[in-house]
């Protein structure tokens, strides 16, 4: 069964850190270029961070510099390091598979930070 589970969200205040984690099934992991997305309150889905399966990866031009996805294969993990975050920064956070053109979405986590 194809599984994203996404863990590590919470409450921070601006200017901290948080890190997130997504833990893919084999079976979709492998091969499978990784993303995370977010949802604000009232916005629309957006990209912020990819990684493919050979590891380059790009960044919204609103987390370049602060934020860090990786990719551990051995384990089927992808991260997404936060820093210096931000309010605007509040949303709901989705890991992404995207396997040959399939997507697979995990559940999401909350991450909220308070000015």
């Amino acid at each position: 069964q194809v599984q994203l589970v996404e863990s590590g969200g919470g409450l921070v205040q601006a200017g901290g850190s948080l890190r997130l984690s997504c833990a893919a099934s084999g079976s979709i992991f492998s091969g499978s270029a990784m993303a995370w997305y977010r949802q604000g309150p009232g916005k629309q889905r957006e990209l912020v961070a990819a990684v493919a399966s050979g590891g380059t990866t790009n960044y919204a031009d609103s987390v370049k510099g602060r934020f860090t996805i990786s990719r551990d294969n051995a384990k089927n993990l992808v991260y997404l390091e936060m820093n210096s975050l931000k309010p605007e920064d509040t949303a709901v956070y989705y890991c992404n598979a995207n396997r040959f053109g399939i997507r697979y979405w995990g559940q999401g986590t909350q991450v909220t930070v308070s000015s």
